[in-house]
């Protein structure tokens, strides 16, 4: 377990800042890589990105404040602790509207085939970050059985129970994102529809959610019998099986990938045409 990263002089750098921070790399640049294969703006979905991100932050630790209010108004100096305490669904709902907001109403073009290409890109930088909740020993689960041989034993300098074999439900969600980032890409090319990525990673990741909570252990809010996100992966779910026939009425044509050969090809056919405006 690396909960610090490494020090240099009073400069301490944390596992999970690092996660946090290539998660938030590798999700931009998976995005822009695949941008230009699907003849996107790398530049318009970088800024999309960019201000998603941005407000993604914001909206899960405004999320966090909601779901712990009781906690912070016993200590009002959680409210300074600015570095830890997020929660997933309030990032995905604001990272989500405001690229929306950007690509419809500032851009004015059209927005469903950069949010099917996103939701990869969203996939990977979630798995960095419950990376660095296993480096920090967030979200942990509840203990294993005896003599389990998958536990996870934390130290004492991380925020899970120490000494104790807990279910690595950080792991479990990381490979689960993971695995979601793979599928999502492969199915990009196979939906029928346009904004089915969209519901695919609503519905996929709602369900995972849902499964792991009854593993976790950590202090996070609930809602009757279930816990804060397991109430809201029922919404999401819910929202993402209505969206699919939605998009499915609306009929528009799903994003494609070109090739290296196409984009050369198309590439050549514009270079010869600025040639021959500049001899005219």
């Amino acid at each position: 377990m690396c909960t610090v990263f490494f020090r240099i002089g009073s400069i301490t750098i944390y596992g999970y800042g690092v996660m946090m921070a290539l998660g938030l790399i590798s999700s931009v640049a998976l995005g822009c890589y695949r941008a230009k294969y699907y003849r996107i703006d790398p530049d318009v979905f970088f800024n999309g990105a960019f201000w998603g991100i941005v407000f993604g932050l914001l909206g899960a630790k405004v999320m966090y404040w909601i779901v712990e209010i009781k906690s912070i108004i016993a200590d009002p100096k959680l409210l300074l602790d600015i570095g830890s305490g997020f929660v997933v669904y309030g990032g995905l709902f604001t990272g989500i509207l405001t690229p929306y907001i950007y690509f419809t109403l500032v851009k004015k073009g059209t927005t469903l085939d950069k949010l099917d290409l996103a939701m990869p890109s969203i996939s990977i930088g979630q798995f960095f970050g419950r990376m660095g909740c296993l480096m920090a020993g967030c979200c942990y689960g509840k203990v294993v059985p005896t003599g389990a041989w998958y536990g996870m034993v934390f130290p004492e300098t991380s925020s899970a129970p120490a000494g104790i074999a807990l279910y690595p439900t950080q792991l479990m969600s990381a490979i689960g994102n993971l695995l979601l980032c793979i599928f999502l890409i492969l199915m990009t090319n196979r939906v029928k529809y346009r904004g089915h990525v969209v519901c695919l990673y609503m519905i996929c990741y709602s369900v995972g959610r849902f499964l792991i909570e009854y593993l976790r252990n950590d202090p996070r809010g609930n809602v009757g019998i279930f816990s804060t996100s397991q109430f809201i992966a029922i919404i999401t779910f819910t929202a993402g099986v209505i969206l699919w026939f939605v998009f499915k009425k609306r009929a528009l044509p799903p994003i494609r990938r070109v090739s290296k050969e196409e984009l050369a090809l198309e590439k050549a056919m514009e270079d010869a045409a600025s040639a021959a405006q500049e001899e005219v």
